[in-house]
C-alpha cells in the first residue's frame, strides 16, 4: 500500500508540475516565431513577466526531482529570455556618434487630459526640440499654448478630430518644418507629419504614430493594417524618426517586422527597453517607441510620469545626420 500510494503522489506531483510548466511552453513557440493570434495579441504585452515567471516552475521541478520537466520548462524559460533579456543590454551599434544632437518627446495625451504644465515643464527641462503627441483634441492644444509651449516649439503640425478624442495628433518642434499635413490609419487614427529642418543638419521626415489598439478581436486586422502601412526609411531620402504611442511592444511580431524595414528602437539599443510606458491598472508594459533610422544615432532615453495620462513620456536624445 505504501508502494503504490508513493507511485500515486509521485505521479501527482509529476503532473502538478508539468501543468505549471505548460504556460511557458506554449507561450516560447508563439513568441519566437510571431504566432500570436485572437486573444493572445492582448497577452503577448506582457511576456516579460512570463519570461520571468517561467523559472518558477523549473525550480519547483528541480525541488521535485522531475528532471526531464525541469529541462523541457529550463528550454522555454531559456527561448524567453532570450527574447526579453537584450532589451535590457545596450546595442554595441547605437548608430553615429557625431552629427546634430536632437532631444525628442512623445507622450499620449489620454483624450486631451494630460496635465499640459508637467508636459511643458518636462519639455524645458529636458531641452525637447520635437515633440509628439497624440490623443489630441482641441483643449489639450489650448492647455498647451497656455502653459507656454509655443514659446519654447513655435512650428507646430497637429490634426484634431472635433468628434473623436482618441485620434488626433500633433508635432511641435523648435525648427522650421514644412510639408505638414497628416495621415489616417485604417483604423482611424491620425497621424501628423512634417518634414523638420535642424539647423546646419540633413532635414528630417517625422511623424506622430498612433496605431489602433487590439483591444478586440474584431480591431486586430486594423491593427496589424496600422502597423503595416507606416512608412518606412528610405536609403536615399531624408532620414526618418517615427515616435508615438504603437499599441504594441517588441514581443509582437507585426512592430518587429516594422523595425526590420530599417529602423532602430531607441529605447531597445540604449538598454532601456523594459522601461514600462503604459499601465495604471494592469501590469505596466512598454507601448510608446521612438524608432529611428540607421542613419540617425541614439544617445540615451528615459522615461517620465505625466499627471492624468495614463502613458508615460518617452525622450531620446538622438544624432542626426550634418548636411
Amino acid at each position: 500500500m505504501t508502494i503504490i500510494s508513493t507511485a500515486r503522489g509521485g505521479k501527482t506531483r509529476a503532473v502538478l508540475v508539468g501543468v505549471l510548466t505548460a504556460p511557458g511552453l506554449a507561450w516560447a513557440p508563439i513568441r519566437l516565431f510571431g504566432l500570436e493570434q485572437g486573444w493572445m495579441v492582448q497577452l503577448m504585452a506582457f511576456t516579460p513577466y512570463v519570461a520571468a515567471a517561467a523559472w518558477l516552475p523549473v525550480l519547483i521541478a528541480l525541488v521535485a526531482r522531475k528532471w526531464l520537466i525541469a529541462a523541457i520548462g529550463a528550454v522555454a524559460a531559456l527561448v524567453l529570455a532570450g527574447c526579453v533579456l537584450p532589451r535590457a543590454i545596450p546595442d554595441r551599434d547605437q548608430g553615429p556618434s557625431t552629427g546634430f544632437a536632437l532631444t525628442v518627446m512623445t507622450i499620449n495625451m489620454y483624450v486631451g487630459q494630460a496635465d499640459p504644465s508637467a508636459i511643458v515643464r518636462l519639455v524645458r527641462r529636458e531641452d525637447v526640440s520635437i515633440l509628439a503627441v497624440q490623443e489630441f483634441t482641441t483643449p489639450a492644444e489650448d492647455g498647451l499654448t497656455a502653459a507656454g509651449l509655443d514659446r519654447l516649439l513655435p512650428y507646430h503640425a497637429l490634426a484634431v478630430d472635433r468628434a473623436h478624442g482618441t485620434v488626433g495628433s500633433g508635432l511641435y518642434s523648435r525648427f522650421p518644418l514644412t510639408g505638414p499635413g497628416s495621415e489616417r490609419g485604417a483604423g482611424g487614427n491620425l497621424q501628423a507629419y512634417a518634414t523638420i529642418q535642424p539647423p546646419d543638419a540633413r532635414a528630417l521626415a517625422v511623424e506622430s504614430a498612433h496605431p489602433l489598439a487590439p483591444y478586440a478581436k474584431s480591431a486586430l486586422p486594423l491593427w496589424r493594417a496600422d502597423l503595416a502601412a507606416e512608412p518606412a526609411p528610405n536609403p536615399t531620402g531624408m532620414p526618418r524618426i517615427l515616435l508615438g504611442d504603437f499599441n504594441s511592444t517588441l514581443d509582437h511580431a507585426p512592430v518587429r517586422a516594422l523595425i526590420r524595414r530599417g529602423y532602430r528602437d531607441a529605447a531597445d539599443a540604449t538598454g532601456q527597453g523594459l522601461a514600462p510606458t503604459w499601465g495604471t491598472h494592469v501590469p505596466p508594459i512598454t507601448l510608446d517607441h521612438v524608432l529611428v533610422d540607421k542613419r540617425i544615432g541614439v544617445r540615451k532615453v528615459s522615461v517620465h510620469p505625466i499627471a492624468r495620462s495614463d502613458h508615460r513620456a518617452v525622450i531620446a536624445g538622438l544624432t542626426v545626420p550634418m548636411s
